[in-house]
């Protein structure tokens, strides 16, 4: 575990600050007034992911004549989408490095509500590797990546977890504040800051309204009125999961320091000890050791923040791009 010299100035030091940095920070506006050629040569595709599942995304592959060293495939947080600030900025940052991209949207993220009947749930992984498998056939380079935030950061590790069972021969899968056990992640929501409820709630009663436009047979009126977002899971769980409870749901996509290290393939893990709404004691006891490469635990950073100074540089995307050239060489 290191920090990895990720000392931010005081000004943009408070947790609360980085995490809104996060998503609402113009990395986005920089990068395409930098010149990226990210967004240019990105071409939109729905994935065949099995069973009638498709799930769209932007693959951009390196301009004509410039090798690539690998796919990186890119996984958003909860209602967040290939155009988030966080991974679109990761994504440029990786592109410009010479990786071919894959932005990765989830069931009922990015405007994609119409593209699947049932909705989104976090354990819902078979999708998700599908996913990886379809948009590495696409790009044909069998150097694979997987960068995931957040909820993403979760799918992107269990990517790492069951991706050599189907095939996926993955060189590492990183989680950038994964939420790696989900019962804590939603009693901090809960329980934390007014604004982060506030935030949340707002984007699931956003989704609702989406999906129920897309398909208007579902009734989500057991969540009319309901504020708590304990309680929200908690019927969502019972009428859209075919979980018996919602622990057996949380369970589902929980993972343990054990399961990490033991993982069939490369991992690693950047997180902040402020994290908002990641308790950092779910990580303890987590080494680099086994298939984890790396485990850098900074005291600051907020969640999915980690931002150096007032150009909106990203630590985390430095040590992403170090961590994708050593597994890579």
């Amino acid at each position: 575990m290191s920090e990895a010299g990720f000392r931010p100035p005081l000004l943009l030091r408070h947790a609360q600050l980085q995490s809104i940095l996060a998503t609402k920070s113009p990395r986005r506006k920089l990068w395409l007034k930098r010149g990226s050629l990210m967004e240019s040569e990105g071409v939109r595709h729905e994935l065949d992911c099995g069973d009638g599942v498709r799930l769209a995304g932007f693959h951009s592959r390196q301009p004509e004549g410039q090798a690539s060293r690998g796919l990186a495939l890119l996984i958003h947080g909860w209602e967040g989408s290939h155009e988030s600030s966080y991974l679109y900025s990761m994504a440029c940052t990786l592109y410009g490095a010479g990786y071919n991209v894959f932005r990765l949207n989830l069931r009922d993220h990015g405007g994609t509500h119409h593209l699947n009947r049932e909705p989104f749930h976090s354990a819902r992984i078979d999708e998700v590797l599908g996913a990886a498998r379809a948009a590495q056939q696409i790009d044909g380079d069998e150097r694979l990546f997987v960068v995931g935030f957040s909820l993403g950061g979760n799918f992107a590790l269990r990517v790492g977890l069951h991706g050599p069972a189907i095939g996926l021969q993955l060189r590492l899968s990183v989680g950038v504040s994964p939420a790696i056990h989900p019962g804590s992640t939603l009693d901090a929501i809960e329980s934390g800051p007014l604004m982060f409820r506030w935030y949340f709630m707002d984007k699931w009663r956003k989704t609702l309204r989406a999906k129920k436009a897309a398909w208007p047979e579902h009734d989500f009126s057991a969540f009319d009125g309901v504020r708590s977002f304990t309680e929200s899971t908690r019927r969502f769980v019972a009428g859209f999961t075919g979980y018996p409870s919602m622990d057996d749901y949380l369970a589902a996509y929980t993972l343990t320091p054990e399961m990490l290290m033991a993982s069939p393939s490369p991992l690693a893990v950047l997180t902040a000890k402020d994290d908002p709404v990641i308790p950092y004691r779910y990580f303890e006891g987590l080494r680099t050791e086994g298939s984890l490469r790396a485990f850098l635990a900074t005291e600051h950073g907020g969640h999915c923040g980690f931002i150096e100074d007032l150009r909106m540089t990203s630590w985390a995307e430095a040590r992403v791009l170090e961590l994708l050239e050593a597994a890579g060489a």
